[in-house]
């Protein structure tokens, strides 16, 4: 796993890092020296393995629950960590779902609406509370967790998914004109196929086969491969990258 020194005793908030790529995220942040708030919702026995596999790794971490589609909690969170750990310097916008796969014509408003809160409303309401921090401390990074689905799509049901994963690239490259004059950089991934609890709950073995079957390397991707990416694009490596969505798929889509 890769170390980025530049990361040591920096604060972090990962959003919906109970499992899969938020957990992985704090994972690399951690070991790298980053004290890291783990953010959840329902989850909680999972935060508590993320918190406890971070320490084993050597990093801080602690267990923040907060609901991040809505302001108030959003509120809550930030101070919070503000409190324990300081001014914040690295946001992750992790938290998203698909929650439920429905076509078009059997799509609801308040399914739809849902959807767009966790996988898009939520970065917005983190990345303008933890604005202020970075702005004072002319420096910080925000990474948004988009998705493949952003770019080309996904199977019968996902269209909210699809938007939202979307909204979340043109929101990533407008806050980053807008922050980066304040020494903020603001970039986003986008996900293949990864091995997460997301594809064993939304997607069938129909699906996983032919997308691997797609996919130029051949398999499916880790976790911690995404997290990995997600390390760099927070450290002084990645220093002169602004306002872009890297894609982490194995080839699946090149751009």
């Amino acid at each position: 796993m890769a170390l980025y020194e530049d990361l040591k005793n920096r604060v972090a908030i990962v959003t919906g890092a109970s499992s899969g790529i938020g957990r992985a995220a704090a994972i690399a942040l951690g070991t790298s020296g980053a004290r890291v708030a783990v953010n959840f919702l329902r989850n909680e026995t999972g935060a508590a393995e993320t918190v406890v596999a971070v320490a084993k790794l050597g990093g801080e971490a602690w267990a923040v629950r907060a609901d991040v589609t809505r302001a108030e909690d959003c509120r809550v969170l930030i101070e919070s960590v503000q409190r324990k750990l300081g001014g914040i310097d690295i946001l992750v916008n992790n938290a998203g779902s698909l929650i439920e796969r429905l076509s078009l014509l059997k799509m609801t408003e308040k399914r739809w609406n849902e959807v767009q809160d966790v996988n898009l409303k939520s970065a917005f309401l983190c990345s303008q509370l933890v604005a202020p921090d970075m702005v004072r401390q002319k420096r910080g990074v925000i990474v948004n967790v988009g998705s493949i689905a952003g770019r080309i799509g996904s199977g019968v049901g996902a269209s909210h998914y699809c938007a939202a994963k979307a909204g979340l690239v043109a929101f990533s490259k407008n806050i980053a004109r807008e922050l980066a004059p304040q020494g903020i950089r603001v970039n986003a991934i986008s996900p293949g196929f990864i091995e997460t609890p997301f594809h064993e709950h939304f997607s069938t073995p129909e699906i996983r086969n032919a997308a691997i079957a797609s996919i130029p390397m051949g398999r499916v991707g880790t976790a911690e491969e995404v997290g990995q990416v997600i390390a760099f694009l927070c450290s002084s490596a990645s220093s002169y990258i602004c306002g872009e969505t890297i894609e982490v798929n194995g080839g699946l889509l090149m751009l």
